[in-house]
């Protein structure tokens, strides 16, 4: 079984949607507000799958070791 990570960076959302990196950054944020999450606790795929609509699945294709 491959273990696959479940962390989303500003670089994978950059690497999804084509956007900045800072504007990456701001949408992680957006993401931690809306979902009530602390500064210190990360979005996972599946935070990031349902808030912007985009299956988990293509996530996971675009995350890199």
């Amino acid at each position: 079984m491959k273990l696959t990570r479940v962390c989303i960076y500003p670089k994978d959302v950059q690497r999804i949607t084509g956007k900045s990196e800072k504007a990456s950054r701001r949408l992680l944020q957006k993401i931690k507000d809306n979902m009530g999450k602390e500064q210190h606790q990360f979005i996972t795929t599946d935070d990031f799958a349902n808030y912007t609509g985009i299956q988990n699945s293509l996530v996971q294709e675009y995350l890199t070791e």
